[in-house]
């Protein structure tokens, strides 16, 4: 039997959704949403700084404030399959996200049901902030992130089932990650009828930085119901300390507890490596870029990114 606290109300039954249709309140989450290795920490960091800080000057330890779900931290029991974590996402937001103030929430999550059970809904969001990028940017960066050979990479990026699992020692599934593909995933939260959403394309934050962070802003402002009024000095601090050179720099004076252990040394990678340096023209083998162009061609159209080696 499980015991759990439901709105004040202690709850039995045989699961944690078992009566999570008791709690009726509307939490206020804002998600930051996107498909791994699209720019969701440089996106939290901007954010934090802005919203978590007095002048706007960025620190890792603000990062705390965004913090990520589906994860362990937010799972009130273990979990042990994919099916029962995806059943206990919406139970776990309602149990874990003070419905008195704004949660700010990094996910990779899709937006899209897993076997029937829906990742979140209008009555936990108030709205969600989506960063799409280039999937041929973001296969490089997968290939280090995740040390991912490139076929690899492009397998993960188009396949419909495709998933993120770290289990812990005693083989918890709570953070588990439905990604589903690249395609699905960013069409999963543009298409979202549910709630607001703001769509905005990783290559802006570089082309079009300050009324890119501007625009973030200005939709937080207008969800939270505060004055639209922006503090330009802030802005810019927190546009300036969180660059990417800034926060490399820092990741490499101070480290990143976010930083992975590669599967192939053993040794920590960087998380901030290549950024706006990461450029597919460059990196990618022609074999490997004609697959992508072939497999994504449309998206590609659609999302007005070019679809040749120019």
């Amino acid at each position: 039997m499980v015991e759990r606290l439901v709105a004040n109300e202690k709850v039995v039954g045989s699961s944690p959704i078992a009566r999570s249709n008791f709690i009726e309140y509307i939490l206020m989450i804002i998600w930051i949403a996107s498909y791994p290795k699209s720019g969701n920490t440089y996106i939290r960091s901007f954010i934090a700084s802005y919203y978590f800080s007095k002048k706007g000057k960025f620190d890792f330890s603000l990062l705390m404030n965004i913090l990520q779900f589906p994860s362990l931290k937010f799972s009130k029991i273990d979990l042990h399959s994919e099916l029962e974590a995806s059943q206990n996402w919406i139970f776990n937001q309602n149990y874990y996200f003070n419905k008195n103030k704004i949660n700010f929430v990094k996910t990779h999550n899709c937006l899209c049901e897993y076997k029937g059970s829906k990742f979140t809904t209008k009555k936990q969001t108030l709205g969600a902030i989506y960063i799409v990028r280039d999937p041929r940017n973001i296969a490089t960066s997968m290939t280090h992130h995740y040390s991912l050979s490139y076929d690899q990479a492009i397998t993960k990026l188009i396949d419909k089932n495709s998933s993120l699992l770290e289990k812990s020692f005693d083989h918890d599934y709570s953070n588990f990650t439905f990604l589903g593909s690249w395609s699905n995933h960013y069409k999963s939260w543009q298409n979202n009828k549910e709630f607001e959403t703001l769509f905005i394309k990783y290559e802006d934050l570089e082309n079009n930085k300050y009324e890119t962070f501007k625009k973030i802003v200005l939709f937080i402002n207008k969800l939270t119901n505060k004055d639209s009024k922006i503090d330009e000095k802030k802005l810019l601090n927190s546009i300036n300390s969180t660059s990417f050179i800034n926060l490399k720099n820092k990741e490499l004076n101070e480290g990143f507890e976010e930083s992975v252990v590669s599967r192939k040394t053993g040794k920590k990678l960087r998380f901030f490596n290549l950024g706006y340096s990461n450029r597919w023209q460059n990196i990618l083998p022609k074999d490997t870029l004609n697959k992508i162009n072939h497999n994504l061609h449309n998206e590609l159209i659609e999302l007005n990114y070019k679809n040749k080696n120019e």
